[in-house]
């Protein structure tokens, strides 16, 4: 795939270009969620003040998190390469909108990002949808073949196919089940600098 006329680039934060700090299970315990079952997805299928105890929950345990962020390896060299090259560079994250400032501001990362550029759950539907993919590229003025997607969970690269630009998964540990949503499969982000034109 060659990444040297994308432009718009949209990125995953936890566990992508922050290091994953985040214990699922934990809060899947918390909540009486079952083993691997979708956080989100199981809340909303909750009546509404089941929904609102939950989402306080998870709201207050992604907040206890926000201390511990701190940039993937590579993270901080592939926004200035990207930056140098012009491109526009967006979040989008399961997290809310106010914790992923917060998050990127303590991993040394919100500088390469517009406020209005990052977008949590409560800017668009989250991902899988590809809602708020496509929401940054009507703010960008943006045509889909001028994006690329990144992440490291299966719904980043279904949220991307589902918008129709390129996806690229973070993968160390080679799911196969993962992999036909993705255009390129790396193990880790400090790898696509290798990719990168120039």
């Amino acid at each position: 795939m060659d990444l040297g006329n994308r432009s718009l680039w949209i990125f995953d934060m936890d566990g992508t270009l922050t290091r994953s700090v985040h214990d699922f299970e934990t809060i899947r315990n918390t909540l009486g969620l079952a083993e691997g079952a979708p956080i989100l997805e199981s809340i909303a299928a909750m009546d509404d003040a089941e929904q609102a105890a939950a989402l306080g929950e998870v709201a207050a345990w992604e907040r206890s998190l926000v201390a511990r962020a701190a940039a993937q390896p590579g993270a901080t060299e592939l926004l200035t390469r990207l930056r140098s090259r012009g491109a526009r560079l967006g979040i989008l994250t399961r997290n809310l909108r106010s914790l992923a400032h917060l998050t990127l501001a303590e991993a040394g990362l919100a500088e390469y990002f517009a406020p209005a550029d990052v977008l949590g759950r409560d800017s668009a539907a989250p991902k899988p949808s590809p809602e708020g993919i496509q929401l940054l590229l009507e703010q960008w003025n943006g045509l889909a073949h001028e994006a690329v997607m990144v992440g490291d969970y299966v719904f980043d690269a279904q949220a991307g196919r589902a918008a129709g630009v390129a996806t690229i998964l973070l993968d160390p540990d080679h799911r196969p089940e993962w992999r036909g949503f993705a255009d390129l499969v790396l193990d880790e982000l400090a790898d696509l600098l290798e990719h990168l034109n120039g």
